[in-house]
């Protein structure tokens, strides 16, 4: 049947049936704030790169918290700057490390806001790469896994309540698993970050987390931008190894893995919406060449619409406020 007898703007008349028969739902339940700490006191350092986002001190966690919950964004990932740095990350695994601390300070202080940590080397690391080194520079791959391991059991017994592996090292998910498992972790869930591209749209976020590779890049271990195919294969292996949830990171170019993942294997799917395309919303809105609010609720639509049950972002809290509105 044609028109005239169809008449899809019949549907799109007035807000109220808009509203009736829209397909996809945001909430601010589906949002994950991302959180650096750093040691000190009365420390809130803005990113200069990211407007609206800080470095925090411990003593800044509970007020933090408080404004989450009140704004109903249920959870946040963890990243930690560390006092100091070494070849080894020691860091990362340390008992009194700043992610430690400050999982402890959460859960003490908002014991219902769901606390997920970051597990990688790369903020630890005096090379700023993700694992141990081999004499030629390349990351070692099977003794970065127990490095890895190391983290996200310390981030447990602290009182982490997920792990997720950023690191992109083969095999990772089976080592923290098995790790977990052996410590009595074993209700513990992992989100693995599975197609994690090496990407340009990092750049804002080394800088909140000063975690730079000092020589190099990361492509040896994060995935080519131009794969999707990889993208299945990373996260079929995930999986098998025991991910509890996939995330696909970034967001905005690679909206067609998000899909293609969802749609393969039905998982509990994150998307991470970066710091540089969250950056780039910032900039334009601050010149005045877009509206801020319009497009970053279309932008974390569309993320749901491709697939994403679950979605990081630095805009949770305007979105939270909007979504409320």
């Amino acid at each position: 049947m044609q028109f005239p007898s169809v008449r899809m703007r019949r549907l799109r008349a007035n807000p109220a049936i808009r509203r009736m028969v829209r397909e996809t739902a945001l909430d601010a339940g589906d949002l994950i704030y991302p959180l650096f700490v750093k040691p000190g006191t009365g420390l809130r350092d803005e990113v200069s790169s990211m407007p609206g986002v800080f470095q925090l001190s411990i003593d800044q966690l509970e007020a933090e918290a408080n404004e989450l919950l009140a704004l109903n964004i249920p959870a946040v990932i963890l990243f930690g700057l560390p006092e100091t740095k070494d070849e080894a990350g020691s860091g990362a695994f340390a008992e009194d490390g700043i992610v430690q601390q400050a999982i402890r300070r959460l859960k003490e202080v908002a014991p219902d806001l769901y606390v997920i940590t970051d597990v990688c080397m790369c903020e630890y690391t005096s090379h700023g790469h993700c694992g141990a080194l081999d004499e030629d520079g390349c990351v070692i791959n099977d003794v970065t896994l127990e490095m890895l391991a190391m983290t996200a059991v310390s981030h447990a017994e602290a009182g982490a309540d997920m792990v997720a592996p950023s690191d992109m090292m083969d095999g990772r998910v089976a080592a923290i698993r098995a790790a977990l498992d052996a410590e009595g972790f074993s209700d513990v869930p992992i989100m693995a970050y599975s197609a994690k591209y090496a990407s340009g749209y990092y750049g804002p976020f080394r800088d909140a987390a000063d975690s730079a590779p000092t020589f190099g890049d990361r492509s040896g271990y994060q995935m080519d931008p131009a794969n999707g195919d990889e993208a299945i294969r990373e996260t079929e292996l995930d999986i098998d190894e025991g991910a509890d949830l996939v995330m696909v990171k970034p967001a905005l170019a690679y909206m067609d893995i998000i899909w293609r993942i969802k749609e393969t294997f039905g998982m509990p799917t994150a998307a991470y919406n970066v710091s540089g395309e969250y950056a780039m919303v910032k900039a334009a809105a601050a010149n005045g060449w877009i509206d801020e609010k319009r497009v970053v609720l279309e932008t974390l639509t569309g993320l749901k619409r491709a697939g994403a049950d679950l979605i990081l972002t630095y805009h949770a809290k305007d979105a939270a406020r909007w979504l409320a509105e």
